[in-house]
């Protein structure tokens, strides 16, 4: 891996396609769009990576400026995104990723405490962000940020 300085930065409209990618390479079998398809199969002719990729684009168009990209070089090694709750004080993260050659680095660490950092630069009150229960990483970095667990939500599907 490149040894150049690690940095975060704020998200370009060039940085897309790489975000997109990296989702599709990094969620597998703790995203929900991947469940739905093991239990459903493929419907309306999209795949659940073509799905759970369009999270990201839902993500960047909703607050851009709550999107960061971290990057060694010319290399994007992972990123997060937030929505921001300007009237009620509260900040989401819903996708964060990282590339698998710099996992076990602390980049996902850094990655949301830069998160945490904007929010309360924002004057946010209250940070959150969920995961599956299939999601062990999930499960061991977000408590060891701060977070506690406050409740779990059961999700239900049928075929139509």
């Amino acid at each position: 891996m490149d040894e150049s300085p690690l940095i975060i930065r704020a998200y370009r409209d060039t940085d897309l396609p790489h975000l997109r990618r990296i989702t599709v390479e990094s969620f597998g079998s703790v995203a929900l769009e991947q469940i739905l398809e093991h239990k459903f199969g493929i419907w309306g002719g999209r795949d659940w990576k073509a799905r759970k990729a369009d999270h990201i684009d839902d993500d960047v168009a909703a607050c851009p400026e709550g999107c960061f990209v971290a990057e060694r070089g010319d290399e994007i090694l992972g990123y997060i995104t937030m929505r921001i709750d300007r009237t009620n004080l509260r900040g989401r993260i819903p996708n964060m990723a990282v590339v698998e050659s710099a996992r076990g680095l602390g980049l996902g660490r850094r990655l949301i405490q830069h998160a945490l950092d904007f929010m309360r630069d924002e004057g946010l009150k209250l940070a959150q962000i969920e995961t599956m229960a299939s999601n062990a990483i999930g499960q061991h970095l977000y408590p060891s940020c701060g977070f506690e667990e406050v409740g779990r939500q059961v999700h239900y599907a049928m075929r139509l």
